[in-house]
């Protein structure tokens, strides 16, 4: 399977933690906070399959992400706590949460693939599912006290 048939099929949210400052950041692309690219306005959210096709598996998609953003694998993780599907017309699409461990947040690796890192606070106006789904990434994060 190729990356773009991989991310028809997924979707990452991108975090910072910094424990530090409690300082909880998302990356924005352009309209959306997803990537590559916002769900289609038909998608609903849907809960989990019982059974997880060999395309939404999470070690293959941070691996994809990695190779084709070109970031370094040991500095991220991704949250298997955050199970999040929506149902499109071609299909179900898993949300993914990778979160970068690096004392700061990489801005510049965010900023060459176009996005920008923003505290929750400054998101208003984009779309209210994607809202809901970092509310959902804060509670996770902030709820377990940066864990």
């Amino acid at each position: 399977m190729n990356t773009q048939d991989l991310f028809a099929r997924n979707r990452v949210i991108f975090t910072h933690f910094d424990s530090y400052s409690a300082a909880l950041l998302f990356p924005r692309w352009d309209n959306t906070l997803l990537w590559p690219a916002a769900l289609p306005e038909s998608a609903t959210p849907m809960p989990p399959p019982t059974t997880v096709n060999p395309e939404h598996v999470a070690n293959t998609v941070k691996q994809a992400v990695v190779e084709r953003c070109g970031l370094n694998p040991d500095e991220l993780e991704h949250v298997g706590d955050f199970n999040h599907w929506a149902q499109t017309e071609s299909g179900p699409v898993r949300i993914h949460l990778l979160r970068f461990t690096t004392l700061d947040a990489p801005k510049a690796e965010i900023e060459a693939l176009g996005g920008e890192f923003k505290p929750i606070s400054l998101l208003r106006g984009s779309a209210m599912s994607e809202l809901l789904l970092l509310r959902e990434v804060f509670n996770l994060i902030v709820g377990a006290g940066g864990g």
